[in-house]
């Protein structure tokens, strides 16, 4: 760890899943999400914030699918997906 607050760190994904499928998972479970009539935003949010799985439903087997990635990595590919839509 960097001690010196000066600084910037790197953050970085090393040598986890592939980058497109976090994406892939996260428009699944989406998927699942809306025909279950949750609001796929929400729920997402709520996983991500507290670690929760209950937050996603098991229909589909999203709960599943979601726990295979790290929350970090969910928040990557949502940050790195609205930074190439929004520059």
């Amino acid at each position: 760890m960097n001690n010196n607050l000066n600084e910037t760190q790197y953050f970085g994904r090393g040598g986890h899943e592939p980058e497109n499928e976090a994406k892939r998972i996260l428009l699944s479970v989406s998927t699942a999400l809306c025909e279950k009539g949750y609001n796929p935003v929400n729920q997402i949010v709520g996983y991500i914030l507290s670690g929760d799985p209950t937050y996603i439903t098991s229909y589909l087997n999203a709960r599943a699918m979601i726990r295979k990635l790290e929350r970090d990595e969910l928040l990557e590919e949502l940050v790195k997906d609205y930074l190439n839509r929004n520059t």
